[in-house]
């Protein structure tokens, strides 16, 4: 397995053997003796970290920080400031630089090959993540692709998603684990014909028994992945048409049958979809799609999640003003 690159900058050769001394078993090394040649060796090696010091007879580290996070391009690697300048002022400084961590002098090896070896784990976490969020972009947006209204859809929805969730008491990391599953509850939709998903008119019954379909299909793809993000999603996909009074499908639940999952992402769909106009409809008054999710609880909806819905509709609202002036030609 090719070695990982780390770039260590210092003006002092001795420190520059230290760090090699250290570091060489484990990682590929590259070495700039002041900010200048520490531009250059970003570009040239393009580094999966930095150990860069802060007092340089040229740039500073300070500079060099400064203008490899205002590049795109070099903004992501992680900067970990390795200095004699021991004063509080300057490890401020150096994170608010964008460091993501600030060791002192003189440095000892255990520390620095357990900052190395956390600050590269966390990096790789973050693209990782990165990996994963396109996948499910890709799998959400999957036959919209010149469906820009759609795709902003799924994006609300699951934003309102998120803020029900943490508000009924879910933790941050499942509450963004929700966000993350939300924009694939359709994926079941890649099956049906656009014949029928974009039918102006109403469905005929035999059409609507294939409509019927997509949300076990859905649950058929996403399930296959082993991983906690797209069993959820697989779990919304299958669940948000069933309706708390039994009466939806594909299986007929009722009342907490239903996955919690589900019924938040059942309202947060329902309001959202009632406030877009699209070519067949216009987006519905805001008086009217209140007046209709209320009527909906216990029947359609969880009528405490609907309670819920309505205490946090000035914040529903907000995010559905961003999402307004994103999409608005101005």
């Amino acid at each position: 397995m090719k070695k990982e690159t780390i770039l260590c900058v210092d003006d002092d050769q001795i420190q520059l053997g230290l760090l090699r001394s250290i570091l060489q078993n484990d990682y590929e090394l590259v070495f700039a003796h002041n900010g200048a040649e520490a531009l250059v060796a970003v570009q040239k090696y393009k580094p999966a970290l930095i150990l860069l010091d802060v007092e340089m007879p040229d740039i500073n580290g300070f500079e060099v920080s400064r203008k490899l996070k205002s590049d795109s391009k070099t903004g992501h690697i992680p900067i970990i400031f390795v200095s004699s300048l021991i004063d509080e002022m300057y490890e401020n400084r150096g994170f608010d630089l964008g460091c993501v961590d600030y060791i002192t002098k003189p440095i000892f090896p255990r520390i620095i090959l357990a900052r190395v070896r956390t600050h590269l784990s966390l990096a790789r976490a973050s693209r990782l993540e990165a990996c994963y969020r396109g996948i499910i972009c890709t799998l959400g947006t999957i036959g919209l692709y010149n469906d820009d209204k759609m795709k902003a859809h799924l994006s609300r929805v699951a934003a309102y998603s998120h803020l029900l969730a943490q508000t009924i008491g879910w933790n941050e990391d499942k509450a963004t684990l929700m966000e993350m599953a939300v924009p694939m509850y359709d994926t079941g939709k890649i099956a049906i014909s656009d014949t029928i998903l974009r039918k102006p008119d109403q469905l005929s019954p035999e059409e609507w028994d294939i409509m019927k379909q997509h949300p076990r299909i859905g649950y058929d793809i996403l399930s296959k992945v082993d991983a906690p993000l797209f069993q959820l999603a697989a779990e919304i996909a299958l669940n948000h048409h069933e309706r708390w009074d039994g009466s939806g499908y594909p299986n007929g639940l009722v009342g907490e049958e239903i996955p919690e999952s589900a019924r938040i992402v059942a309202i947060a769909d329902v309001f959202d979809a009632l406030s877009m106009s699209l070519s067949y409809k216009e987006a519905w008054p805001m008086k009217s799609i209140l007046l209709t999710i209320q009527e909906s609880a216990g029947n359609h909806f969880d009528k405490n999640l609907v309670a819920v819905f309505m205490d946090t509709l000035p914040q529903i609202l907000e995010i559905k003003a961003e999402w307004d002036s994103h999409s608005s030609p101005d």
